[in-house]
């Protein structure tokens, strides 16, 4: 048996360990933490769409303007919001549903191609859609060929 002569020697055993206790604590706290983050963490919205190109094919001039529609379901755990749908050029115009979509709803995106005073031959055209999504951006792709 070891007897203590310093009070000294007695504090720094005594700091030593309540450091070590701190550490612990410490370590505890941050993975209870990490833990239930893991737990509650649920999946971001996320866009699936059916297609995403539309083939308008051989069209007149004299019926210039063409229409269609994207379907989309939100496959994620979150409410998805489309921020916003933009076309590569002005003769090309989406419009989308700007409420929230639930998860397991489906929604739309509309496009419409004006080809007046436009070149004959064939076109494609891209719509960049912008959500709070999982994938942030997604292509949309819509083509075809104007004939006299």
């Amino acid at each position: 048996m070891r007897i203590i002569k310093n009070k000294q020697y007695f504090c720094v055993k005594e700091t030593n360990k309540t450091i070590t206790d701190m550490k612990k604590l410490i370590l505890f706290a941050l993975l209870l933490i990490g833990s239930i983050t893991t737990a509650f963490a649920q999946n971001p919205a996320e866009i699936k769409f059916s297609s995403l190109t539309h083939d308008f094919g051989k069209f007149s001039e004299k019926d210039p303007v063409k229409t269609c529609k994207f379907t989309f379901t939100n496959v994620g755990e979150q409410p998805l919001v489309i921020n916003q749908a933009v076309a590569s050029c002005g003769c090309t115009v989406p419009k989308y549903t700007k409420e929230p979509i639930l998860p397991g709803k489906s929604g739309e995106i509309e496009v419409t191609y004006n080809g007046a005073g436009k070149a004959l031959g064939h076109f494609k055209k891209s719509i960049t859609v912008r959500t709070n999504g999982k994938v942030e951006i997604t292509r949309l792709y819509i083509e075809g060929e104007m004939e006299e």
